[in-house]
């Protein structure tokens, strides 16, 4: 690493820990509202919303310009909520009457798989404040392990392991991302783990399957893992009732059945998955990271064409 790289990732690491402090000086609640309009402000004018503006007209091609522009400015503010709401996580109580705080819509759920035992599933998507999740299913005797994709800057890398850790009080394993990440996620379901997953983002090296009616290279691994183990498949997503306020919405578990043919299963179960999560996200569309290019370039718009 040259003298230039790590002078900067160590500029990075000092500017990521003022913001931190700074955003743990004011309440959960405060600091949500000076995410969101932060991100709300500037968002919608980087390039980047270009690419959320060509996934609205693919995926919801009834909305508008004016209605476009309102999801992509609501999902900026979520992410800006959702990045100054990470340091207070832990700080976060469960069930509180009005407030910062969170809940979980069917835990009676979370509760059944943790006393049946052995492994379990968790598939979500980019959806709200998707960074309580583990948190508030662990809560429910339902602590998951995940995939991982580890930051550039090894030092901000840090800082993020040492706020998750914080905010769980307790260390549970990363896997990374690839085949050597699956056989370790494998050998933790077969140890009776569990694994959560966020499954709404593109996968090159996954297979296809509709979203929103369109063919999108979608991650399989819930799928193989939960045939290959026989075991239940968690479904929900964060609802944002308010700044810090938030709601998991567990749905019902989804029934793993086996056939003969394999990649018939996986198929199925991996449409099925899709088919939750885009319904979550018709639910509040603004609630959705649409930042990341989701569909093959061929679908995309042409430049210029004007809807």
């Amino acid at each position: 690493m040259t003298r230039v790289r790590r002078f900067l990732h160590r500029a990075e690491f000092l500017l990521a820990h003022t913001l931190i402090f700074g955003i743990r000086r004011v309440s959960p609640d405060r600091a949500s509202t000076i995410g969101g309009t932060v991100t709300r402000a500037i968002g919608p004018l980087l390039p980047v919303s270009r690419v959320a503006d060509a996934n609205l007209r693919l995926a919801l091609p009834q909305l508008n310009r004016v209605q476009r522009r309102g999801v992509i400015a609501a999902a900026w503010e979520n992410l800006g909520r959702t990045v100054a709401e990470f340091p207070h996580l832990g700080a976060l109580r469960e069930n509180t009457p009005k407030g910062p705080g969170w809940s979980v819509r069917n835990s009676h759920i979370l509760k059944e798989a943790a006393e049946r035992g052995g492994p379990v599933i968790f598939v979500s998507g980019h959806i709200g404040n998707w960074e309580i999740m583990p948190l508030a299913v662990a809560r429910y005797g339902l602590p998951f392990a995940s995939f991982y994709r580890a930051a550039g800057n090894p030092l901000i890398d840090g800082l993020i392991r040492s706020l998750r850790q914080d905010a769980m009080k307790m260390a549970l394993p990363n896997f990374p991302k690839g085949a050597q990440g699956a056989r370790q996620a494998l050998r933790h379901l077969a140890k009776g783990g569990h694994l959560g997953i966020l499954a709404d983002q593109k996968m090159n090296d996954g297979i296809e399957a509709e979203f929103f009616g369109l063919r999108a290279m979608t991650a399989s691994a819930a799928a193989t893992f939960a045939l290959r183990y026989q075991c239940p498949v968690i479904t929900g997503y964060v609802r944002r009732l308010g700044p810090a306020r938030l709601e998991l919405v567990v749905e019902p578990m989804l029934t793993i059945e086996a056939t003969a043919d394999r990649q018939s299963d996986i198929a199925r179960v991996t449409q099925a998955l899709n088919d939750r999560i885009e319904s979550a996200i018709r639910c509040d569309p603004g609630a959705w990271l649409w930042l990341h290019r989701r569909w093959p370039k061929d679908l995309m718009p042409k430049p210029g064409q004007r809807t």
